[in-house]
């Protein structure tokens, strides 16, 4: 896979060096000499000019690859790096770094933006994932398809303990996708039994309700004391 990435901060580096290691091959864009610190990802190309530019892109053969990563500290550079890559480039895949949650909203396919990342969301996720028990948590938003990736540690007393997946009426467009039990993660099957302190992964599209599956998670059956 080629990968061109736009900002070569810690952030963009960070990213770099991670896809080299799973045998990609990667392009860093900066328009700063202090970030070209070529020594730190050395098996990446490095290009020192401005990723907002046409002739830029062109230079780092953005034509031919498969995804582009906008990893600059500025929103806006993000925005037009995406859009320029859809738009004049035909890049199949875009993921945008989000650094201001308030420009958020714009994120979105209207400014050819698959996958939008804002760190300040994923840690407050992270750490209400940390210390709740019972709360459903929206870990992760995909932009172009509305859909969600949510996350609950099953409670002791939830009524679903006990329960065979395949014998659950999850809501609408909702799939559980990922059980982690005992720090050990796998795929449910139907036949396999919900058990307390379980942390579920589960898959909505737009037309899931957050409130009913929480309901169904963390509330006692009907009638129970």
């Amino acid at each position: 896979m080629r990968v061109v990435i736009a900002g070569a901060g810690s952030v963009g580096r960070s990213i770099a060096k991670e896809l080299l290691a799973n045998g990609n091959e990667v392009t860093l864009i900066d328009r700063q000499p202090a970030a070209m610190r070529v020594a730190q990802v050395a098996d990446a190309d490095w290009i020192l000019a401005d990723a907002c530019e046409l002739p830029t892109l062109t230079e780092a053969r953005m034509d031919e690859c498969d995804v582009v990563v906008a990893a600059t500290g500025d929103d806006k550079a993000n925005l037009v790096i995406s859009l320029l890559a859809k738009t004049e480039y035909g890049v199949p895949r875009t993921v945008a770094r989000v650094n201001n949650p308030k420009n958020e909203w714009m994120f979105d396919e209207a400014w050819g933006v698959d996958v939008a990342v804002s760190t300040p969301r994923i840690m407050t996720a992270m750490i209400e994932e940390a210390v709740s028990v019972g709360d459903l948590v929206r870990i992760f938003t995909f932009h172009q398809s509305g859909a969600d990736i949510l996350e609950l540690t099953l409670p002791e007393d939830s009524p679903l303990v006990g329960s065979l997946v395949g014998q659950i009426d999850w809501p609408a467009d909702t799939v559980l996708s990922c059980i982690v039990r005992d720090t050990r993660p796998f795929t449910p099957t139907a036949d396999d039994t919900l058990e307390g302190r379980d942390e579920l992964l589960f898959v909505t599209g737009p037309d899931g309700s957050e409130q009913e599956l929480a309901a169904l998670l963390s509330s006692r059956a009907p009638g129970s004391n």
